[in-house]
């Protein structure tokens, strides 16, 4: 009985394990395909070569609000080169088009990304979601994360795994 007993807590432990989900650097990027804001689609895969930055936001966030005209900087220091950085939010083009009028961003804006944010938020043992934004995921030529982080005043370590990445071709 005893045996049986560790076998079944031996298995229920591991269970536990897979249903929890944390993306760490090193791990694979999870495969996405959706849309941008004007339709055109867009596919994880096809930018595989070049380095892709996903930024997770809201236009309810404060602290997006803030890093935006940083996170711009970025992206322009970069333009024209094997760097693609995209905006994923849950929130449809009618709510952002017009918070954008407003508050420029220099990247692709993916709206409607809730199905995108799962895979890529982490999960606690009882499915929750746990994903602070704005969430950076900088994922390598290879498809590889490299870099994750969340919330305030990030884009100068963005900047610098960017330039890390491009230097180590």
């Amino acid at each position: 009985m005893r045996i049986l007993t560790a076998i079944f807590l031996t298995a229920l432990l591991g269970l536990s394990v897979f249903a929890q989900q944390q993306l760490k650097p090193g791990n694979a990027a999870p495969e996405f395909a959706a849309q941008d804001l004007s339709g055109q689609p867009v596919n994880l895969r096809d930018l595989q070569g070049k380095v892709v930055v996903l930024t997770f936001w809201s236009t309810k966030c404060q602290i997006c609000h803030a890093e935006i005209p940083k996170l711009n900087q970025v992206a322009d220091r970069y333009r024209g080169q094997d760097v693609v950085f995209l905006a994923l939010s849950t929130e449809p083009n009618a709510k952002i088009e017009p918070y954008l009028k407003k508050n420029p961003f220099n990247f692709g804006i993916v709206p409607n990304s809730f199905g995108v944010i799962l895979k890529y938020a982490d999960m606690d043992q009882s499915g929750r979601i746990n994903i602070g934004f704005p969430a950076h995921f900088v994922i390598n030529k290879k498809g590889t994360i490299e870099h994750r982080s969340n919330g305030w005043d990030k884009a100068a370590n963005l900047d610098a795994q960017i330039s890390r990445m491009l230097q180590s071709d």
